[in-house]
């Protein structure tokens, strides 16, 4: 392993601090922002928190923000960094946050409790077949080289008893390894290149750029645990709660319009995307160009979300299927 990927990591996980926050200047909720033409009324702009990974998926909302397409629908979105969707839940609730980008595993889960949780709209799909957007990485002397060799590792994840840890048991299951010998530890996506070469676990499960930092500095990629499993499962969704939907629908609707034009706009900018990850995840442009990009799109019809309800009633992180009525509501 180059001794480069160690420093990577601590670069970029030294950026998240920074990574997407709204300047100290920005204005406050409900302030007016300048209008084009004097004769026209200045649009309110309302301030919208928005809990996001600190990952290359995160750069088609650091450059839909960028070209202004929240903007123009009076929203000033300030990013507020997260490790996992999971993790956003708590200020969501308490009103901290009004959104969250994150798995969809999150919501599953407090499904089960009744919070309140809803996905209003996806984000990002894995990729079906070719490169896919993230995977369990080794390094190249570990012997690790598929998905069974797992079986008695330690294996880390982002965020413990989500999408990450389930479908790579599921994955190790069907290639006639044992997923219950694997120990599972939660390990910040930034800081899985310097803990691998530190050698605190055996494998990572990690996106990029963090998964291409491992992969280029001599590591393997051993599987990519959603395309083995749920081919095309959504990385990450939408996610607020049933009270914001019932209390201020207006501002559910103007976020919604403003991230389907988003997310469709960043489709079709992919080198504005790459900038954006450049730029806020303070990597290399050459880097940001050879990073594998998921499915940008809002609609939630194969997200695959029931698939990995299935899934997890099946290998027992949750009790019962998930009432999606309640916890799917695509705006």
């Amino acid at each position: 392993m180059k001794k480069s990927l160690a420093t990577l990591g601590v670069l970029a996980a030294a950026a998240l601090a920074l990574s997407g926050c709204t300047d100290s200047a920005a204005p406050p909720a409900s302030s007016p922002s300048s209008s084009g033409s004097g004769s026209e009324e200045p649009m309110e702009m309302t301030t919208v928190r928005v809990a996001a990974l600190p990952i290359a998926e995160t750069g088609a909302l650091w450059a839909a923000m960028e070209e202004g397409i929240f903007e123009s629908y009076g929203l000033e979105i300030e990013v507020v960094p997260a490790q996992g969707g999971a993790n956003a839940i708590p200020a969501l609730l308490s009103g901290d946050i009004q959104f969250a980008i994150g798995q969809p595993f999150g919501p599953i889960r407090a499904d089960q409790q009744d919070l309140g949780i809803v996905i209003v709209g996806n984000y990002a799909n894995s990729n079906a077949e070719g490169d896919d957007v993230n995977a369990v990485v080794a390094l190249g002397d570990s012997g690790i080289t598929r998905p069974a060799d797992l079986a008695g590792k330690k294996v880390s994840v982002n965020t413990i008893g989500a999408a990450g840890d389930l479908t790579i048991r599921k994955a190790v299951q069907d290639d006639g390894g044992d997923p219950s010998t694997i120990e599972f530890v939660e390990v910040a996506f930034p800081d899985v290149p310097a803990q691998l070469e530190a050698g605190t676990m055996d494998a990572a499960w990690a996106p990029d750029p963090f998964r291409g930092m491992v992969v280029g500095g001599g590591g393997v990629s051993v599987v990519a645990p959603y395309q083995a499993t749920i081919p095309g499962l959504s990385v990450l969704t939408n996610i607020t709660t049933q009270a914001l939907l019932d209390e201020d629908p207006d501002l559910v609707a103007a976020y919604s319009e403003a991230m389907a034009e988003a997310l469709e706009w960043a489709s079709s900018n992919e080198d504005a995307v790459r900038a954006a990850i450049a730029t806020n995840l303070d990597i290399p442009e050459e880097a940001a160009a050879g990073i594998t990009l998921p499915t940008f799109t809002w609609d939630l019809s194969a997200a695959g979300i029931e698939d990995l309800g299935d899934l997890a009633v099946e290998f027992g992180y949750i009790e019962a299927v998930p009432d999606y009525a309640t916890m799917i509501q695509q705006q």
